[in-house]
């Protein structure tokens, strides 16, 4: 994943991307930081990117992991092939799969509350759902909506030559990933902040969160890591480490009816998805061994 530590260090604070040529490049390119206006809607803008930046610190009411927006979507939400707000702010309202119904954009942030960051959501116009909704808007800046956006969400990954194999994923992650993320998924923290982020266990995203999609994660993987160097990693490697991450313990999915065969049933019947299924002998998603849902304390 992020293989080099200085640039692992940073690019989990969200600090810029350096200049790199990514593999998730396009056409579009957001307003620089000094475009914000000024008055109220500069106000909101700067802290919509504030909170997009430290979620932990900015909107901790909501937020129950270690994780913050840009970790995902990386360069402050800027950067093409790494699900860029700019791009999911003309995408909006939609109708989603995973909701049945026409989701606003605000409804869609609500989401990301929920599961990305194991945590509540803001209630409908909070200050933190305003901000957010202002930056996105500000680096849309000039793009057109109804259109699909080149650099939008993650690039699809080609299907692998052979299965998604656990074992290749596990030795992939110890060569690649593991010195910056830790051998137990954990991440790091430098006098403490986050620096980088965990991808497993209580501090991470829970069970119902869009990367704990292995086809979500390939694609994120594929484009953007090891970290400066996305689309170096070849099609399988991508497929074998999200089945590798996507196999391990996290918290609960907020959906949980009390039965894991049941909300697996309900909410991830598909093959991109681990929930349910066992792994290294664990069934994943077992209240016994499985955090519950939004309890994980910042560290």
């Amino acid at each position: 994943m992020k293989l080099f530590a200085c640039a692992a260090l940073l690019a989990g604070l969200g600090i810029g991307s350096f200049g790199i040529v990514h593999a998730g490049t396009s056409a579009f390119q957001p307003p620089p930081d000094d475009a914000i206006p000024k008055g109220e809607l500069g106000d909101a803008v700067r802290l919509g990117q504030a909170i997009f930046h430290d979620p932990r610190t900015r909107a901790g009411a909501f937020v129950g992991n270690d994780l913050a927006c840009t970790n995902c979507h990386l360069d402050d939400g800027r950067l093409a092939g790494s699900a860029p707000l700019w791009a999911a702010w003309v995408s909006y309202p939609a109708f989603r799969k995973k909701t049945g119904q026409v989701d606003s954009f605000e409804e869609r942030l609500r989401g990301c509350f929920r599961y990305s960051m194991n945590g509540r959501e803001p209630p409908p116009g909070d200050p933190v759902l305003v901000a957010l909704q202002a930056y996105a808007f500000f680096l849309a800046k000039g793009l057109p909506t109804g259109e699909e956006p080149q650099g939008r969400g993650y690039p699809e990954v080609p299907k692998p030559a052979m299965a998604p194999d656990y074992a290749r994923g596990q030795a992939t992650y110890a060569g690649k990933c593991a010195a910056c993320h830790g051998a137990d998924g954990a991440g790091q923290v430098s006098d403490g902040t986050v620096a980088v982020p965990p991808l497993w266990g209580a501090h991470s995203y829970n069970w119902g969160a869009g990367m704990a999609s292995v086809k979500n994660a390939a694609g994120f993987i594929r484009a953007n890591m090891p970290y400066g160097q996305g689309g170096t990693l070849s099609a399988q490697d991508a497929w074998d480490l999200a089945t590798y991450v996507d196999s391990q313990v996290r918290p609960q999915d907020p959906r949980f009816t009390g039965d894991v065969a049941a909300t697996r049933a309900a909410f991830h019947d598909m093959p991109t998805s681990m929930y349910g299924r066992t792994s290294e002998g664990r069934l994943l998603g077992d209240p016994s061994s499985t955090p519950p849902f939004d309890t994980a304390p910042v560290k």
